[in-house]
């Protein structure tokens, strides 16, 4: 039976946000000591935002890291539907939470607020959430990112000319 990512619902720069959590809650890997490294996988979806697309993927990836490292999604502001009693906003701390900027913005409140400082984080961009992770780098380049991207780039000019267009 596949573990199920538990459903966090809260307010982000006055917005409904919603995460999906698989793995350890303190973003450190399952059954690992708290001095083992902290390492969060996050997952910042395309458009719509709506995190329960990226469940099956969440499991997956969960199910072939070794170690468990935790994995999270989180919703774009407004792209969720809160639980009973919640509204959609509440004094709205951004005037433009909804608009590309303001998206960009509540992610790394998110980030400020939510995750440890210390955690590295593996970010995984869907569409949209790819360019909104590189513009989150130019904006708080002391993220401490794994070097995926950079990898990437070197792995991308070692096969230049390899690659059909």
């Amino acid at each position: 039976m596949e573990e199920e990512p538990q459903e966090e619902f809260f307010y982000c720069k006055g917005a409904a946000t919603q995460v999906l959590k698989l793995g350890s809650f303190d973003c450190r890997p399952k059954n690992e000591s708290k001095t083992s490294s902290k390492v969060l996988f996050l997952i910042i979806p395309g458009n719509p935002g709506i995190v329960c697309y990226y469940k099956l993927f969440m499991q997956i990836l969960y199910k072939i890291l070794i170690p468990k490292y935790p994995i999270w999604a989180i919703s774009h502001a407004g792209h969720c539907v809160p639980p009973e009693g919640m509204e959609m906003m509440e004094d709205i701390e951004l005037a433009d939470v909804f608009g590309l900027n303001g998206q960009i913005e509540h992610k790394l409140a998110f980030l400020r607020k939510k995750v440890p400082k210390d955690t590295k984080l593996v970010l995984i961009g869907h569409s949209i959430g790819c360019h909104m992770i590189l513009e989150m780098m130019k904006q708080e380049p002391e993220l401490q990112l794994m070097p995926c991207i950079w990898e990437a780039k070197k792995w991308y000019r070692s096969c230049k000319g390899t690659i059909p267009p």
